[in-house]
């Protein structure tokens, strides 16, 4: 059963669909196995195995359905979901607060934390619980993906903008253990037909725990705006998570932040 374990439920189930419907038949291929989802190597081969075998499609379909269930049950065992909240609440509530769950996630992080935010302000005050960690922690990896902005009439060469921008956070950040700072380098182009801006604001703690929220690294937005997130502990959806923030990285849309 391993070959099928480590496949989504999607595929799996495409696949059955594909034998239950003749799309798939016998002899099966690679190309064909393709031609309908994206499976593994690994997938493929024991398919194709159990092709070679005389194994029935509709009895194929039957694994394949059963073993997505099973993935199914796994990913929903595996995952929890907390409302995280900044600002006024209710008389009955049923949130976290925001500042109390980004505080817990930095003072618990073993391998690697990953910050991404809009507007990072009052940085002494957000990011101690996480420089002492880190202080804690030696091996403990991280990462600031952040917004770097040039004003709307401002013509200036990028290299000043970036020199400026890392003066400017050495400030909120004074700790001797440093983070890496990346930034996407279209947010300082001078034209505005192909600027942008880094908009996503979340948190990766050691590939289990995802925190996704509205809220900026900001006092206002931990403690004083109305702000709504998710604090999720999924595996699978922080390694989704982690691969498009490393993909950046690895393609080079995203640069290390001179000087810093």
């Amino acid at each position: 059963m391993d070959p099928f374990t480590g496949e989504s439920a999607t595929t799996l189930r495409a696949c059955a669909a594909a034998l239950r419907s003749g799309q798939l038949g016998h002899p099966l291929s690679r190309m064909a196995l393709a031609r309908v989802a994206q499976c593994s190597q690994s997938l493929s081969a024991a398919l194709l195995q159990l092709d070679s075998e005389s194994l029935a499609p509709a009895h194929m379909a039957l694994l394949l359905d059963v073993t997505a269930d099973a993935a199914e049950a796994r990913l929903q065992g595996e995952m929890f979901a907390d409302l995280v909240w900044t600002g006024p609440e209710g008389a009955v509530s049923h949130s976290r607060d925001t500042a109390v769950v980004v505080e817990e996630l930095f003072t618990n992080a073993q391998r690697q934390v990953l910050v991404s935010s809009f507007v990072v302000r009052q940085g002494r005050r957000v990011f101690k619980p996480l420089a002492a960690r880190m202080a804690e922690v030696p091996n403990l990896r991280v990462r600031l993906f952040l917004h770097v902005p040039r004003g709307l009439n401002d013509t200036r060469d990028e290299s000043e903008l970036l020199r400026e921008f890392a003066a400017r956070f050495r400030k909120q950040w004074p700790w001797p253990q440093r983070p890496e700072i990346y930034y996407d380098p279209r947010t300082v182009s001078i034209s505005r037909a192909t600027a942008a801006t880094w908009h996503a604001k979340c948190v990766l703690v050691d590939e289990d725990l995802a925190f996704v929220s509205s809220a900026n690294f900001t006092e206002w937005g931990q403690q004083r705006n109305v702000e709504a997130g998710v604090l999720l502990r999924n595996r699978h959806f922080a390694s989704q998570l982690l691969q498009q923030f490393e993909g950046l990285i690895q393609s080079k849309q995203v640069r290390r932040l001179p000087g810093f």
